[in-house]
C-alpha cells in the first residue's frame, strides 16, 4: 500500500500553510503530503519552498478556486499511485493520529468511499466545531453542519475543510466539479458519492483544529458572491424542486443584510444569484 497523500491547498496564506505542515511533520502514519499553490499574488512560494525546499509543491499559473487547485493535487496523488487522498484546508493543525484513524475507518468497512474528521475550534481548542459534515435542509436551501457525534445515516456530506478519499471512490465518481470555484463543492462530491453506492463515515480520533475562513476573511464580500453562486449550482442539481431552496435561501440572506442597513452585502448576494446564470430559469 502506498502512503496517502495529503494535499494543502495554499492561496496567499503561506503564514497557515506553514502552521499546517509542521503539524504534519508529527503524524504517526506515512504520509506523502503535496501543496498546491493557487496562483498566489504574495511571496508564498518562495516562503514555503525556504520552509520546506523538499516539499512537492505544485504551481498553478492561475486561481482555479478551491474545486479546481484540489483537482490538481488529486491528479498529482493517483499518477503516483496513492490508495488514498487527504484534501485537508491549510488553516488547520492536526493531531499526530488524525491520518491513522482516518485509513482504519475507511479499510473498517469497504463501501465506506469517504471519511471526515472531528474538527475543533483553532481558537476554542475543546469546542467541537464540526463533527465530520453534516446534512442539507431542501426546503430553505442551507446545509446544516453537525455540532456532535451522530450516526453515520445523518451525515449527507463532509466538509472539505477535512476530505479523506478512497482511490475506488475517486476512480467511480471522477474529480471535484471545477463548476464551483469556491464552496459546495464537498457537498456536491459527497452526494454523487452517495448516489454511486458509497458510505461516508467519521474517524472520531481524528482530530483536527481549524482556523476557519483564513482564505477570504469571514465577512468578506467575496464570500457572498462565491457561496451564493455555488449554492444556485447544487440545488439546481440535487433539489427536485430547486426554486424553493434558491428562493428561501436567497431571501433569507437579503433580509438579513437589508435589515444590518449593508447594501454592500446585499449586492453581493445579489451578483451570487445574477452570476449563476438565470438562477430562476426552468
Amino acid at each position: 500500500m502506498r502512503s496517502p497523500s495529503i494535499i494543502v491547498l495554499n492561496w496567499n496564506g503561506w503564514r497557515d500553510t506553514l502552521d499546517c505542515l509542521t503539524s504534519l511533520q508529527n503524524l504517526d502514519y506515512p504520509h506523502d503530503p503535496i501543496v498546491v499553490d493557487n496562483a498566489s499574488t504574495d511571496d508564498s512560494v518562495a516562503q514555503i519552498r525556504a520552509a520546506f525546499p523538499t516539499i512537492d509543491l505544485v504551481q498553478s499559473l492561475t486561481n482555479l478556486g478551491f474545486a479546481g487547485g484540489c483537482n490538481l493535487g488529486i491528479r498529482r496523488s493517483l499518477g503516483r499511485g496513492a490508495d488514498y487522498v487527504w484534501l485537508l484546508n491549510n488553516d488547520t493543525k492536526v493531531h499526530p493520529h488524525a491520518l491513522r484513524a482516518l485509513v482504519e475507518r475507511a479499510d473498517s468497512d469497504p463501501k465506506i468511499g469517504a471519511v471526515g474528521s472531528a474538527i475543533y475550534s483553532m481558537r476554542t481548542p475543546a469546542q467541537l466545531q464540526v463533527w465530520g459534515g453534516g446534512h442539507v435542509d431542501f426546503y430553505f436551501g442551507r446545509a446544516l453542519h453537525l455540532s456532535r457525534p451522530a450516526p453515520p445515516q445523518h451525515i449527507q456530506y463532509l466538509t472539505g475543510t477535512s476530505l479523506f478519499l478512497k482511490r475506488e471512490a475517486v476512480d467511480s465518481v471522477g474529480l471535484l466539479d471545477e463548476g464551483f470555484f469556491m464552496y459546495w463543492e464537498d457537498t456536491d462530491y459527497c452526494f454523487r458519492l452517495r448516489k454511486a453506492g458509497w458510505r461516508l463515515a467519521v474517524a472520531e480520533e481524528s482530530k483536527i483544529w481549524h482556523k476557519e475562513q483564513g482564505s477570504v476573511g469571514k465577512k468578506s464580500l467575496p464570500m457572498d458572491v462565491y457561496f451564493n453562486r455555488s449554492a444556485v449550482r447544487f440545488f439546481k442539481r440535487h433539489a427536485t424542486f430547486p426554486l424553493a431552496p434558491i428562493g428561501f435561501s436567497l431571501l433569507q440572506r437579503l433580509a438579513r443584510w437589508a435589515l444590518a442597513g449593508d447594501l454592500r452585502r446585499v449586492r453581493a448576494v445579489w451578483a451570487g444569484i445574477d452570476e449563476s446564470g438565470a438562477a430562476f430559469d426552468t
